[in-house]
């Protein structure tokens, strides 16, 4: 009897195009959204060498410091400056055209001229000030005690001395900030496949339909034909994720990790948590379809929101000011799951979520029960 209903179930599911439409294609076609948008964001940040322009007049050719110093930050694979040396009429026109960032002169003392303010601005400012600073500090220290440049003085000025020391966290030394909202893409699919966990529970409400009376008079247990639809849209959402999921990976290059068996037990628990969640709000909701349905949607919007799939600091933001909605967000939950898969090097953060939709879906799953075993009708 359980795979009759199984396979019955399974076809009205399967049938049902705009429940697939919602649950496979739209976050299909969400993923390539944001593939359009997202996937080159890491490399639009990497910094990129400043161009500008120096005057080559006589006082620049005489600061032999100065030269020393902008040859040594235009030099290498991760120069700080990109250097057009030039006459100060073409390094106007430079500038007046956007083709350098600013440009230097040396007379009496180093002027930066720019036209516009901005990042890159402010960088050659900074680094300028921090070289007039250095030279004014050596100028005073020489006065003081003229013997300090025969002791290594200007050797030691070279010098950065770093007091503290960088520790990688996990296994990605330049982790790619752009995989999060793909992770809760995914949360939000695991999420919409409350859909499914929606229309089993309303299709035994015999108050709802003509439909869902006619299971209640049927010679079945009522909680056998729950169990099966709720199996029933839990094969076809654990299908649709497995779809996006090589979507994701083989089309859009997303990087998951290499774990491959803890990615499917989190897609496997995430639907878990979805079906449950969805069931236990058509429960715990005494109204029609549509009502329900605009509930859930609002839920699994607002989840989504408060993991990071609109604005990525956001997660963050709820887990230092709200640690405890962290803890009991299903779609920040999966999304930490396989950020930790991606990013840190022992699971004991993977589990910590894994444990924590496990427990959610046990409550769900035992509230919805709890409500519907109570539910009985007058007359059908």
């Amino acid at each position: 009897m359980f795979w009759h209903i199984f396979s019955n179930r399974l076809k009205c599911i399967i049938r049902d195009k705009q429940l697939v439409f919602w649950t496979l294609v739209f976050p299909l076609i969400l993923a390539t959204l944001f593939s359009m948008t997202l996937i080159n964001i890491s490399k639009q940040e990497a910094f990129k060498s400043i161009d500008i322009a120096v005057v080559n007049n006589e006082a620049y050719q005489k600061d032999v410091g100065f030269k020393n110093f902008l040859t040594e930050a235009s030099q290498g694979d991760n120069k700080l400056f990109n250097i057009n040396l030039t006459t100060k009429e073409e390094a106007e026109k430079l500038l007046d055209n956007g083709k350098v960032e600013g440009y230097i002169t040396v007379e009496t003392q180093i002027n930066l001229v720019v036209k516009n303010s901005g990042l890159n601005q402010t960088i050659i400012k900074s680094v300028l000030d921090e070289y007039n600073q250095t030279v004014s500090a050596v100028n005073s220290i020489v006065t003081d005690n003229p013997t300090a440049l025969q002791n290594g003085l200007l050797e030691d000025v070279g010098k950065r001395i770093e007091f503290t020391k960088n520790i990688q966290a996990g296994t990605k030394e330049k982790p790619d900030s752009a995989v999060n909202y793909f992770y809760t893409l995914i949360a939000m699919a695991c999420l919409y496949g409350s859909f499914f966990g929606l229309k089993e529970i309303t299709d035994i409400q015999a108050d709802l339909s003509k439909r869902a009376a006619r299971l209640n008079v049927a010679p079945v247990h009522k909680l056998k034909v729950l169990v099966s639809g709720l199996c029933a849209g839990f094969a076809v959402l654990l299908l649709e994720i497995s779809i996006l999921l090589s979507y994701l990976v083989f089309a859009m290059k997303v990087d998951f990790g290499d774990q491959i068996g803890y990615i499917l037990l989190t897609c496997f628990v995430g639907c878990a948590t979805g079906i449950s969640f969805g069931a236990i709000v058509s429960a715990i909701i005494k109204k029609r379809e549509g009502v329900k349905t605009a509930i859930l949607i609002g839920a699994t919007m607002t989840a989504c929101f408060l993991s990071g799939m609109m604005y990525g600091n956001m997660k963050y933001i709820v887990e230092k000011n709200v640690p405890i909605l962290a803890y009991i967000n299903p779609a920040a939950l999966i999304t930490d799951a396989f950020y930790a898969l991606y990013y840190y090097d022992t699971p004991t953060r993977f589990f910590t979520n894994i444990g924590l939709l496990s427990g959610l879906t046990v409550i769900f799953c035992l509230v919805t029960y709890l409500i519907i075993r109570r539910q009985k009708y007058a007359s059908i």
